[in-house]
């Protein structure tokens, strides 16, 4: 589980601070708008009943006067007619106003008031996310069950996985050297960034299913801890060869890790059915995924540094060195190849002496014996 601190960051507390003092300014404007707006509405109704009643001594004294002329009377009484529905006009138009300023007032004060209240909300919210070392909206490189309780969901699958899962079943399956074929960096990147953005996010239409493995391989290795976890390393390698001995292991996983890892897993099933087409049997698959799995401390894959030059605090770490800002830590992704050396990207198929065997073995185990390893697991149905 990643460590939680009891303290807020200095830079949180600063950005508090400046935000609860700064909303209360804005409150208190507001009340001032609307007070000022009762206070002038007050106003206005006695100076617009004294225009009112000084007219109306005026007009009622022009016709006195012109009553006690001989053969004025017709046009006296349009004179009469005429001030009275002007005055009438002028103590309506003044009265709307009237009305009309206590509105705005009002509805100024309720619109400080609520957005106050979410944003309030929102950074707390983030205090707590930032105190756990994760920003607030990012998948990658986040703990899983951090990524499944923002999910807030039935399904305890981080999201990210899903819908690549979804998208590759509906039309990727026969796709040749899939999880294996090098993606579009810069298409992959800008993925990265979309559901760093918003977790909820959908995959647009027409991305090659290239891209999708190649994402879906990015975000589990960018796990601070690997599904199979550090505790359970040496315990499952070393049970390789025992479909039993590895399904009691594999109980002992996070609830979260074991449905995952069975989702996965049942994902890298369909696409070896069709190796025929695609050319990835389970072994081939393992080959790819294995080293993303299943890794130990201070031995993090180095596949994700491909696409995204982001540097982790240590392997061993649960959470990554983020400090707050407004731009996602993985959105400052490399834009050009220029920085990256050829040798920084490590095969992980090239038969080097430092490839974990065990480990492919322990994957192409799960892969082909899915069905008897996790059978007691919810069935794995795609959309």
């Amino acid at each position: 589980m990643p460590s939680e601190t009891t303290t807020v960051s200095p830079q949180w507390q600063e950005k508090a601070n400046d935000f609860f003092s700064t909303s209360g300014v804005k409150l208190k404007a507001a009340g001032n708008i609307f007070g000022e707006a009762a206070k002038e509405a007050k106003e206005n109704v006695a100076d617009v009943a004294e225009r009112v009643g000084s007219i109306m001594r005026s007009r009622w004294s022009i016709f006195q006067q012109n009553n006690l002329r001989p053969g004025s009377k017709e046009a006296v009484q349009e004179r009469f007619l005429s001030v009275a529905a002007s005055t009438g006009t002028l103590f309506r138009r003044g009265i709307s106003e009237t009305k009309e300023k206590c509105v705005v007032g009002k509805l100024k004060v309720e619109e400080v008031a609520k957005k106050t209240a979410q944003r309030s909300k929102s950074i707390l919210t983030n205090i707590e996310r930032w105190q756990k070392g994760v920003a607030s909206t990012d998948v990658f490189g986040v703990p899983i069950e951090i990524t499944v309780q923002r999910q807030q969901s039935l399904k305890p699958i981080p999201h990210i996985l899903v819908s690549c899962a979804d998208y590759l079943v509906l039309s990727g399956l026969s796709t040749e050297y899939l999880f294996k074929n090098e993606g579009d960096k810069k298409v992959i990147q800008q993925l990265i960034s979309l559901y760093n953005q918003d977790w909820t996010a959908s995959l647009p239409d027409g991305i090659n299913p290239v891209d999708i493995g190649i994402l879906l391989k990015c975000y589990i290795a960018s796990l601070p801890e690997p599904l199979i976890t550090f505790d359970l390393y040496h315990e499952v390698r070393n049970a390789r060869s025992s479909i039993h001995a590895i399904r009691n292991i594999l109980k002992k996983l996070p609830s979260v890790n074991y449905m995952t890892l069975e989702y996965l897993t049942a994902l890298l099933l369909r696409v070896s059915l069709k190796s025929p087409l695609n050319k990835m049997d389970a072994g081939s698959l393992a080959v790819e995924m294995a080293p993303l799995i299943i890794w130990q401390k201070e031995q993090r894959p180095e596949f994700f540094s491909r696409y995204c030059n982001f540097s982790f605090k240590g392997s061993s770490d649960k959470s990554l060195d983020r400090t707050p800002s407004t731009r996602s830590a993985w959105d400052n992704l490399s834009e050009t190849d220029a920085n990256m050396e050829a040798s920084s990207a490590i095969p992980l198929d090239d038969g080097l002496p430092t490839t974990d065997f065990s480990s492919i073995e322990v994957i192409q185990c799960l892969i082909q014996q899915h069905n008897a390893i996790f059978t007691d697991a919810n069935e794995t149905t795609w959309r």
